[in-house]
């Protein structure tokens, strides 16, 4: 993520224009921070994962929204709007707008690795992601190879890591009461 400006902007400004934005931007203690546009690869891999998830909570009150709902994140130091690449719920959903396009509860984010966004995905957004009370759950998936990495929050706010590198293998979201095949996350990419 690459500065767009410096000029620090209020929230609501940011809001404002985010609404009627051709291209998304994240904004972080008032800076607003361009984002990249997406691969076929990023595509698929997102397109595979909705389905994945939408299919199995068809019957649960869960949903699941790709890469153009937003996300706050607010604490004593941070006020951060992100657009992850997969966020779901379950149950009663808050928002903080009357329009519905700033999740408050998420339970699961999905963020799609790239050369440019990895490190700052496993990092300084994952620090951010932690600050959010709601979220249980956290996983990072390779584009260019099969791996997917499950971060899972337990009961006592520590988070225990899981790693996958096989196409059979499965990732149990506890959070959802769903699970993720990685041959299908990797269909028609792998």
């Amino acid at each position: 993520m690459s500065a767009q400006s410096k000029a620090q902007l209020s929230e609501a400004v940011y809001l404002a224009h985010e609404a009627t934005a051709m291209e998304k931007s994240e904004f972080l203690n008032g800076e607003v921070f361009a984002m990249a546009g997406a691969s076929r690869v990023h595509n698929q891999l997102t397109s595979n994962l909705v389905v994945a998830l939408g299919s199995q909570l068809l019957d649960k009150p869960c949903s699941v929204y790709a890469s153009d709902m937003k996300v706050h994140t607010l604490s004593e130091s941070i006020s951060k709007y992100s657009y992850p690449d997969l966020v779901a719920t379950c149950g009663k959903e808050q928002f903080e707008d009357e329009n519905t396009t700033v999740l408050l509860n998420p339970l699961l984010i999905i963020e799609l690795l790239s050369d440019s966004t990895e490190a700052y995905d496993r990092g300084l957004k994952f620090f951010h992601y932690q600050l959010i009370p709601s979220l249980r759950e956290y996983l990072l998936v390779a584009q260019a190879y099969c791996r997917v990495e499950h971060y899972y929050r337990q009961a006592d706010q520590q988070w225990v890591y899981s790693e996958y590198h096989r196409l059979e293998d499965v990732v149990s979201l506890p959070s959802l009461g769903c699970e993720l095949k990685l041959a299908e996350i990797y269909r028609r990419v792998l």
